[in-house]
């Protein structure tokens, strides 16, 4: 219960409600001080109203920026799964060209186990004609030149 104007408080003497609560302002205060009350509710009806319109603005917005992500995860999803089949039809290939390349060594050095000297007699003979031909465009190709 608020005391009335005036009221006696246990071991005070006599207090007005304005002295109890100082920051009560009655609305003869409020007129008094220069201040409208009805321009004040004019005022907080116009700032409720700007508020509530920055809010639906900003609701737009945040629904609009949720489909853009919706729409950004759908194409993230889809290159997702381009990626994937991608990967696993290379994956496919590069393992059967290891197979192949596997069964071609494996006959190359059944090859070579078979006829050793045939081998080694080719791979001389394929030496020396590499050199002679590097020997011939090496003359051919430049003019002796000294360089001391």
């Amino acid at each position: 219960m608020i005391p009335q104007s005036g009221a006696r408080f246990p071991g005070q003497g006599t207090l007005r409600v304005r002295d109890r609560f100082p920051y009560l302002m009655t609305l003869g205060d409020m007129i008094t001080k220069g201040r409208n009350p009805m321009a004040e509710t004019t005022n907080m009806a116009g700032a409720s109203k700007a508020a509530n319109d920055a809010q639906e603005a900003m609701k737009k917005q945040i629904a609009e920026l949720r489909r853009e992500i919706t729409k950004i995860n759908r194409t993230l999803s889809d290159r997702a799964e381009e990626a994937q089949g991608w990967y696993e039809s290379a994956a496919e290939r590069a393992s059967r060209a290891a197979g192949q390349l596997r069964s071609q060594a494996h006959t190359v050095t059944e090859t070579v186990q078979q006829n050793p000297g045939t081998i080694s007699t080719a791979m001389m003979l394929g030496g020396v004609l590499g050199v002679l031909l590097g020997i011939v465009i090496a003359k051919s190709s430049e003019p002796e030149r000294r360089w001391f």
